[in-house]
């Protein structure tokens, strides 16, 4: 049994421990239950110019011409340098090659377990390559001497979006995910001018089709075992569907992955009861239901709560045409009252199998809200884009 409880069993056995229950005890908390009870991720100081990122706080150019200067001059200065290569996505013409500088062998390995091989030869002939620096040997404070306070004295993390740069201090390469993060947010202008579309989706694998699924982050973490990666973030191009970063143990994922998806699915969550429980959608509704993100009365555009260098509504009008151009199918599917990652999936794949009508909400709430939360936000929508 999972949540709070009270169970003359596990109190014995706590106390059986030396430790006495006073009021309640949580047992076996999914990440999003305990996320609700005030769990927290240890993380590092994230600084990004030329883009606000969620959880970041600014980097003036001056700031990070500064940093460079020292971190440059530190790496010089010691005897082993380390580089790594690699991209985000596999190789394609929108991927992202990198280049990773470091002062030593730690940082190289955290990076090269998260991004794709590439080669040399393509860093060279990049016209746009990342690069990131690693200084894990540098003074603890850097931070404070360019202006940015005490809080990284252990590590921070500060990227350039126009330079296309990274910086890592200290300890900072332990947090994936913030370093994962960052890259997204300096890759996608590079993707998306490269023609593809970086989206903060997942994906579904059932047989020879590969889904392309959109849905809050609480109901991804329910279903997160079904999934080719945990990590949000695809490249969508006319090559086919890919992940931003290396997942399980390999280099390659098999030929799947590799085309476009069969579908697309958007999952929300309203228990309002007026979003039917799977529905078909038009390019144009996609697009729609994508731009406003609606999960159970809160809406979070573009399905998007990390960062991003794309406005939405560009995404939305990128996701469109491609839907329109390749003809794949779009599915919005209300997840309210499912209790499994397995009923989720298992409703997903009856979705695609079957002939579901196209979507229609019960009562026009629902779609006063859609309006009146995107018509705040953009004032006007493309033509073809509708509820």
């Amino acid at each position: 049994m999972k949540g709070s409880w009270r169970s003359h069993g596990l109190n014995s056995a706590l106390a059986g421990k030396g430790v006495l229950v006073l009021d309640q005890v949580f047992q076996n908390l999914k990440s999003s239950e305990l996320f609700q009870k005030g769990a927290t991720v240890a993380g590092f100081p994230i600084h990004v110019r030329g883009h606000t990122l969620r959880g970041s706080s600014d980097i003036s150019k001056p700031q990070f011409t500064k940093l460079l200067k020292q971190v440059t001059s530190h790496i010089s200065s010691i005897s082993n340098i380390y580089v790594h290569d690699g991209a985000i996505g596999p190789r394609s013409t929108c991927n992202v090659n990198i280049r990773m500088i470091s002062d030593g062998p730690s940082s190289v390995l955290a990076f090269s377990n998260i991004i794709w091989e590439t080669s040399s030869r393509a860093i060279s002939k990049d016209s746009c390559p990342l690069t990131v620096y690693a200084a894990e040997s540098i003074s603890p404070g850097v931070s404070n001497s360019i202006g940015l306070g005490t809080e990284g004295d252990n590590g921070f993390i500060a990227a350039d979006i126009e330079r296309s740069m990274l910086i890592v201090c200290g300890t900072a390469f332990s947090d994936i995910n913030g370093t994962k993060e960052t890259l997204v947010a300096l890759s996608e202008p590079v993707i998306f001018a490269r023609g593809g579309l970086p989206l903060p989706g997942r994906l579904l694998v059932f047989g020879d089709s590969v889904v392309l699924l959109f849905a809050p982050e609480d109901i991804i973490q329910s279903c997160a075992v079904f999934l080719i990666s945990r990590d949000a973030g695809v490249i969508l191009s006319s090559e086919g569907v890919m992940p931003f970063f290396r997942f399980g143990d390999t280099n390659t994922n098999g030929p799947n992955l590799y085309k476009l998806p069969s579908a697309i699915v958007l999952i929300t969550s309203d228990d309002s009861r007026t979003i039917p429980s799977a529905s078909k959608l038009s390019p144009g509704q996609a697009a729609y239901h994508f731009l406003a993100g609606h999960q159970n009365g809160k809406f979070v555009p573009a399905f998007h709560k990390g960062p991003s260098s794309i406005d939405p509504l560009e995404l939305a009008k990128a996701l469109m045409f491609v839907l329109k151009e390749q003809q794949i199918p779009s599915f919005l599917v209300n997840a309210k009252g499912i209790e499994s990652g397995k009923e989720l999936v298992t409703l997903v794949e009856s979705t695609l199998s079957m002939n579901i009508p196209p979507f229609r909400a019960k009562g026009g709430e629902i779609k006063r809200r859609y309006k009146s939360f995107l018509s705040g936000k953009y004032q006007q929508l493309p033509e073809g884009f509708s509820f």
